[in-house]
């Protein structure tokens, strides 16, 4: 498979390097983490004359008789080079059990470098601080961005590259398929066979033609305010009640193992967030037509889709703006900077134009404006509202 250096991923590892924090690589699975991690690899052995790497796959077999954590400990002691920097790199961690055991016991020696991958439900973001005493540094890994895949495929014209990305996405592992049924059939595996068997297994779960069929609504129903008690009316026919706490719990275990990301709303005007109703998205908008076709497709939807992932990656924290009962798609925040963003299919029609603006200009604040949409010529402003194809948006530093 052609290998491209995730630059800004790897840029974050090398600015960790060295630090007391154990340093662990999150996503959904088939995103990347482990080629990340050996890509991290070949830069320290390049980059540093002293290193002394110990690296420990659990995907292979020869690493077999370390899935039991005190021999884990012991190989990784034994293997230790005294004058060295000895940097630690374990991948699929949780395939040996109590593996925090043992991780915490070489991270209180002070002596290693620590640096893993694991199973997306077996190392949550929420369950870091229970796991390890240390203090960890999370490298949120999505799949191919917009810009990564243009990289990929080396096209020039960002308008066309984006129509392919719109149906391809950013599951690299499908890149190896020429026909698109089978790229949508590894996409669909990926999240049949790995997300959700990672699922089960984390929460011993015994109906998974509910998580199945939850999972679908929420393909179905991307960029839709939802809450659990509609999912659950929704779903209920006259043989099946299904209980909202239940479908709540589904929710969490499915954005847990991030094939979805939920998005609070968040009132403008009020500063508060609002509890009921929340959107959620896919990781990749692919698994939408692996699973649910492309039949009767709503590109504005999938954009959104596209928009709200590529913010994440940004390391924004994005919310649902509401402003005096008109919804404005995304209010991203980081820090002290802010962005207030529309997205649309098509905005040419100015009956569509004028819906998309109008929510921006009732802002009262000075905080950038912007509509996303498929313009496909260049970046203009309206009233003070940037106006940019979102080829181009995606593409941008």
């Amino acid at each position: 498979m052609k290998l491209i250096v995730r630059q800004a991923y790897l840029n974050k590892l090398i600015h960790v390097r060295g630090t007391p924090d154990i340093k662990i690589i999150t996503g959904v699975r088939r995103s990347g983490k482990s080629k990340l991690l050996e890509t991290f690899k070949d830069y320290i052995a390049n980059s540093l004359s002293d290193a002394n790497i110990i690296h420990i796959n659990f995907n292979l077999t020869k690493f077999e008789s370390l899935k039991e954590y005190h021999e884990l400990e012991n190989y990784i002691e034994n293997n230790y080079a005294y004058g060295k920097e000895n940097i630690v790199m374990i991948d699929e961690v949780q395939m040996c059990p109590q593996f925090e055991l043992a991780v915490n016991s070489l991270h209180a020696t002070e002596k290693y470098d620590i640096y893993l991958t694991g199973s997306n439900a077996f190392l949550l973001s929420s369950d870091l601080a229970t796991l390890f005493t240390g203090r960890t540094f999370e490298i949120k890994v999505y799949p191919f961005s917009f810009q990564e895949f243009v990289q990929y495929y080396a096209i020039d014209d960002p308008y066309a590259a984006f129509e392919r990305y719109l149906t391809e996405g950013g599951m690299a592992g499908s890149y190896l398929y020429k026909e698109q049924e089978a790229k949508y059939d590894y996409i669909a595996d990926v999240f049949a066979t790995l997300i959700v068997r990672d699922i089960r297994q984390k929460y011993k779960i015994r109906n998974m033609v509910l998580m199945d069929r939850i999972s679908d609504f929420l393909m179905d129903n991307i960029s839709n305010l939802t809450s659990t008690r509609n999912i659950a009316q929704a779903l209920t026919n006259n043989n099946d009640k299904i209980n909202h706490k239940t479908v709540g719990n589904y929710l969490e275990y499915l954005c847990n193992a991030y094939a979805f990301y939920k998005f609070r709303r968040y009132d403008i005007k009020g500063k508060k967030y609002l509890l009921s109703n929340d959107k959620f998205y896919l990781s990749d908008h692919t698994f939408r037509y692996a699973k649910l076709g492309i039949k009767n497709m709503d590109y504005g939807r999938i954009l959104e889709n596209i928009v709200a992932i590529e913010l994440l990656r940004r390391g924004y924290e994005v919310y649902v703006g509401i402003l005096y009962k008109k919804e404005i798609d995304f209010v991203a925040v980081k820090r002290n900077e802010k962005l207030y963003i529309q997205v649309s299919d098509n905005i040419s029609d100015d009956k569509t134009f004028q819906r998309e603006v109008t929510p921006l200009l009732k802002i009262n604040d000075a905080y950038p404006k912007t509509v996303i949409a498929r313009t496909h010529h260049g970046e203009y402003l309206c009233e003070g509202i940037r106006i940019i194809d979102i080829s181009d948006w995606l593409l941008e530093q």
